[in-house]
């Protein structure tokens, strides 16, 4: 039981707590996409392999021209791409949205393993540390959120920007209508299927970033289906965070800091070494479970000011297609 403690006292340290911010860069982008995405209206369930596939077009892109910044751009036009054949096959041919996206999903799954087998162990192409002048000399804070670099930075930006776009503007107003009510929306001259396209496509991007950020960030490198099930957290967490960006990326901070905790266990208890890695998965699949658990909204109703905090409710029109009458 002193194992479990000392790995708890661990969650405190100041390292730790920045790495937990550091290793959430790509998530937090991926996060901000699919939540774009959603509140227009349209789930991107590719997100798993179309991550996958961005990160190795990021990769590939960085290692063969030996600049980190091309790899980005590469990896945005990746899940742009996913993206936008996921919402033309809604919009235009009328397909159904999960069977596309989870068609894609396995296509860019098998792509990345096959396309990056000759990439597999070749040296990183990383982005250079940034220290914040003035900033990171404070205490505490300064490690925490000013020591990094710049992808970091802007994921945390991002996070800023989608939250103030989405509830503080009126584009960001429109967004939230085609996702909600999109008949409303078009009797106010919102022309919503173009609208659709352009915010599916701007999470694709997001999605494309994120995956772009781990093997150029966040891990370094192109192995093996080096994010294998990332694209399922982060559907999870939009869902656990309610399809609002704030609550969203402290799901994604959350499940950072259960990596940090089950890392930290390995010491403590060796003999379950392989089986402590997987720890956040059903962790944060219980976390869903428990938001959306009946007997607990029921409970919630009591309280308006914390069901506000808690609820999960999706989108009203989402997964839905639009059609002018």
């Amino acid at each position: 039981m002193s194992g479990f403690w000392n790995a708890l006292a661990g969650m405190l340290d100041t390292a730790t707590i920045a790495s937990i911010v550091a290793g959430s860069s790509g998530l937090l982008f991926a996060t901000m996409g699919e939540t774009i995405s959603e509140k227009a209206g349209v789930i991107n369930l590719s997100i798993d392999g179309s991550m996958m596939l961005a990160a190795l077009a990021g990769f590939v892109v960085a290692f063969q021209t030996d600049t980190v910044w091309l790899g980005f751009p590469a990896a945005a036009a990746v899940g742009i791409v996913a993206a936008w054949i996921i919402a033309f096959g809604n919009i235009r041919l009328g397909l159904n949205q999960v069977a596309v996206g989870f068609v894609l999903f396995a296509l860019c799954t098998e792509l990345s393993r096959f396309l990056g087998s000759s990439y597999v162990g070749r040296p990183p192409v990383g982005v250079p540390a940034w220290d914040i002048p003035v900033l990171s000399s404070i205490p505490f804070l300064g490690p925490v959120l000013f020591s990094h670099n710049i992808v970091v930075y802007l994921s945390l930006l991002t996070v800023i920007a989608t939250y103030i776009y989405m509830y503080w503007t009126r584009p960001g107003l429109e967004l939230q209508g085609i996702g909600e009510r999109p008949d409303a929306a078009h009797s106010r001259g919102v022309a919503v299927n173009r609208m659709r396209y352009w915010y599916t496509a701007l999470g694709g991007a997001l999605i494309g970033i994120g995956g772009a950020a781990f093997t150029l960030d966040v891990k370094l490198g192109w192995s093996d289906r080096p994010i294998r099930n990332f694209g399922w957290i982060v559907l999870a967490i939009v869902i656990f965070g309610g399809w609002h960006p704030l609550r969203a990326a402290i799901g994604v901070l959350l499940f950072g800091a259960l990596q940090a905790f089950a890392l930290n266990l390995q010491p403590e208890f060796p003999s379950f070494s392989q089986v402590l890695p997987s720890i956040p998965f059903p962790a944060m699949i219980l976390a869903l479970v428990i938001v959306n658990w009946k007997a607990l909204l029921k409970w919630l109703d009591r309280y308006p000011w914390l069901r506000a905090i808690l609820r999960s409710d999706p989108p009203g029109a989402i997964g839905t297609r639009f059609e002018v009458s």
